[in-house]
């Protein structure tokens, strides 16, 4: 009797053991998100709330540029590419899902007296035919430019809007990321660059001392990216390599959902259908 006993004992906890113990090659499924600097802080909150809706997945998030997201999305090292600008034509063989909307606007120091710059002045500055910020209305101080760096959707946008080549550009400072030309200019009272209307609003709003410009007098603000006013709009986009199928396609439908229009709000950017 006791060694039945025991038995049924043994086998319970063996059971016990087996059900709550799982096989150590069991592993969670990994999303890979890779490229624009402009998404990924968003991307990277998203994947945050739905891993704790799925807990089986994780999100893993990497910035890089958008030229990298469309590379890896179409490589297949990433599952889905963060682009923050539209498909080019040579891109249509991607799929492309906008999940926000934002704006690119010039910035200056806070302390700097210049109000607002025409598009004749905005390009001969970035072209070097205007260097010393005297000639606009400014200090007497020479203009220090900064440009974003090859391969980011922010440049190819710039130098879309004001029909320029990246040869063209003559810039004392070369940034990659959105943070790392907001941090620039608020450290140098001469600096101007160009950033993410959203990432630079924030800043502002939270002491940082940069300011944005208008352009073409519209105010660059995530209101007048809203309501279609500002000149300078693009969306932001997750990219794939194929129809989204399973968590790729759960995920996408989530990040295009209203489940995370605070997330989108949160970091200044304007959700789908608001």
């Amino acid at each position: 009797m006791k060694k039945t006993i025991l038995l049924v004992l043994l086998l319970i906890a063996g059971i016990t053991v087996w059900r709550f113990s799982p096989p150590q090659n069991m592993e969670a499924k990994k999303l890979v998100l890779t490229g624009s600097s402009t998404v990924a802080p968003l991307a990277g909150e998203i994947g945050k709330r739905f891993e704790a809706l799925h807990p089986g997945v994780r999100v893993d998030v990497q910035s890089g540029g958008s030229s990298r997201g469309i590379n890896d999305a179409r490589s297949g090292t990433a599952d889905i590419g963060l682009v923050s600008r539209a498909l080019k034509p040579e891109e249509q063989d991607l799929r492309s899902f906008t999940i926000a909307l934002d704006g690119i606007g010039l910035i200056v120091h806070q302390a700097n007296p210049v109000k607002e710059l025409s598009p004749k002045q905005i390009v001969d500055i970035y072209t070097g035919k205007i260097t010393h910020w005297k000639q606009v209305g400014g200090a007497d101080a020479p203009i220090t430019v900064v440009n974003k760096a090859e391969g980011r959707s922010t440049l190819e946008l710039f130098l879309h809007h004001f029909q320029l080549k990246s040869t063209d550009i003559k810039a004392q400072v070369v940034i990659g990321d959105n943070q790392q030309g907001i941090k620039t200019v608020a450290g140098n009272p001469d600096a101007i660059g160009y950033v993410s209307i959203g990432s630079a609003e924030y800043e502002a709003g939270h002491g940082t001392p940069i300011k944005l410009l208008p352009l073409d007098g519209v105010a660059a603000s995530v209101e007048n990216v809203r309501n279609g006013r500002f000149p300078l709009s693009r969306p932001l986009n997750l990219v794939t390599r194929n129809e989204p199928a399973e968590w790729i396609k759960e995920f996408i439908e989530f990040a295009r959902s209203e489940q995370v229009h605070d997330l989108v709000e949160a970091q200044y950017f304007v959700p789908l259908g608001r």
